[in-house]
């Protein structure tokens, strides 16, 4: 399977291999990063993006994939639709069934609010899923919030609301509870203590896990949550356009039946936007880690209802993606590999980064070293560098992965690959959307009343760049926020008269613009490529 390049560097690499076990490549300084950042960070790459020229964000630059949806084409003719005639009326409406739109249709229904749950896909298809390898809580004698927030400003470039990420660490602990009490099954030790571990760009030992299933185990209790309280969910419905009401509010959303293309009308009290992020955009061409649904829907209706985005020009690119075979190219190869000892080698068999440097950071120097280095491996499709994960067990003994990283082997070895004894091919992969819309302490969007947003989704939470194991816990607190608050805003609004005006009057002012993309996207389309 191996190309004789690639045998010859495996070579390298074994031969170094205690030598580099042995070696601490140092941090870089601040100066050294930005530096990296702005020369090879995919993010800084000026001709992938666009500016808007309508919208609340008009004059701001936007990926240019992201650009052509902000400012397309609706899916409906507002004149076709009866607003009239409504399919479902309830307090709290949750566009999204992963991890956060699931917490936010718990806590609602816990409100006493009526609340139903939309999903264009099934519930739990999502990148909640998808997660592997933590969520941070500040929970142990020797951590605090405060140090978990000062991590995470400086990771994020110090550009996340401050109001937002105190928040985020501050609830972390009673997130981790809240699990734990649902059925979350977290690694522990015998007497029940929480096993914990670094992520990049942690201070502190705070990543909690469920071996490397963390966001399949999640997901699988807030589902069945979800499940046993009978909270409506309609699968296979995407949300097309959001409602509003004559004041201005949200109202509701246009759905599409995505079997039968029938048109349905959902009326709320207040709506939660949960949909997610954006990696199968493919931005600038790379592989993504997400699930197939990721497609910036819930961007695009709040955006064009009026809704502020911030920090739409931010993505992260994981720095582990898998670079080889290609039949899993851009699948995740979770941080938590480099937190339990692998460290990331060249075609020489040179250790040439700290292994646990932030997320943009390490992907920029992965690139740097497959780029202006010359110092990838060629993988027939690419570049990639080596994740040397038999130092796991060199450092932390025999059976170590199979205990702590099942996922990982179990991937690699259905193309026989045993990662206990040889290394992997790992490259940076579209993984998350740092950036999104801009939301209130409450989870309500900043210009548009009575609409809420949780997860990915939302912007300013992380900054300008996320640490590993704060999207799960994201999705928890803001998800669990958003329907406490949506619940509660829903008891005091009596919702007017329902309208699509404002679809009508965003498609006169981008007509010059219009690029012609019919949005939201909904599904990827590969068939021609």
């Amino acid at each position: 399977m191996y190309t004789k390049e690639m045998l010859e560097s495996i070579k390298k690499v074994e031969a170094n291999r205690v030598a580099n076990a042995e070696l601490e490549p140092r941090r870089m300084t601040a100066e050294e990063k930005e530096t990296l950042l702005k020369t090879y960070h995919p993010d800084y790459k000026t001709d992938e993006f666009r500016v808007l020229s309508v919208g609340p964000n008009k004059g701001e630059k936007v990926p240019t994939e992201l650009a052509a949806l902000l400012q397309g084409k609706s899916r409906i003719n507002t004149a076709d639709i009866d607003l009239s005639k409504v399919d479902y009326d309830v307090d709290v409406l949750v566009i999204g069934g992963g991890g956060a739109g699931s917490s936010a249709a718990i806590e609602a229904h816990e409100a006493g609010a009526n609340v139903m749950i939309v999903t264009k896909l099934r519930i739990g298809d999502a990148n909640t899923m998808m997660a592997e390898g933590g969520i941070q809580a500040a929970d142990k004698p020797n951590d605090s919030p405060a140090i978990h927030y000062l991590d995470a400003f400086g990771g994020g470039h110090f550009a996340a609301k401050p109001e937002l990420l105190y928040t985020l660490v501050n609830e972390a602990p009673e997130a981790i509870k809240w699990l734990n009490d649902l059925g979350v099954e977290f690694d522990k030790t015998e007497d029940g203590t929480m096993v914990t571990t670094h992520g990049g760009g942690t201070s502190r030992k705070r990543m909690h896990a469920a071996k490397d299933y963390s966001g399949a185990e999640i997901m699988r209790t807030l589902r069945d949550e979800v499940l046993n309280r009978n909270i409506p969910v309609v699968d296979f419905t995407a949300a097309i356009e959001l409602i509003l009401d004559e004041n201005g509010n949200a109202a509701g959303a246009v759905l599409l039946n995505m079997e039968t293309e029938e048109i349905l009308i959902a009326r709320a009290k207040t709506v939660v936007i949960a949909t997610g992020g954006a990696g199968r955009m493919h931005y600038q061409g790379f592989p993504t880690s997400n699930h197939y649904g990721a497609t910036a829907d819930g961007l695009v209706i709040a955006y064009r209802a009026g809704a502020k985005l911030l920090y739409a020009d931010t993505l992260q690119y994981h720095p582990t993606g898998a670079a080889f075979p290609e039949q899993i190219f851009g699948a995740l190869v979770t941080e938590k590999v480099r937190s339990l000892g692998a460290k990331l080698i060249n075609v020489n068999g040179e250790a040439f980064m700290h292994p646990l440097e932030t997320r943009d950071v390490s992907a920029a120097s992965i690139i740097r070293e497959c780029s202006d280095r010359n110092n990838g491996v060629d993988t027939g499709s690419g570049k990639g560098v080596w994740l040397d994960t038999p130092m796991i067990e060199m450092k932390g003994g025999e059976g170590t992965i199979e205990k702590r990283i099942p996922a990982m082997l179990r991937m690699f070895e259905k193309y026989g690959i045993d990662i206990r004894k040889e290394p992997i091919l790992v490259y940076p992969t579209l993984h998350y959307q740092n950036g999104g819309l801009d939301i209130t302490k409450d989870c309500m969007t900043t210009n548009i009343k009575n609409l809420f947003a949780a997860g990915e989704v939302v912007g300013g939470i992380h900054g300008r760049n996320r640490l590993m194991g704060n999207s799960l816990l994201d999705i928890i607190v803001f998800g669990r926020n958003a329907g406490k608050n949506a619940a509660a805003a829903a008891k005091n609004t009596t919702v007017g008269n329902l309208t699509l005006n404002h679809v009508d009057e965003f498609a006169k002012e981008a007509e010059e613009y219009c690029s012609g993309a019919v949005s939201p996207m909904l599904l990827p389309d590969y068939r021609n490529k």
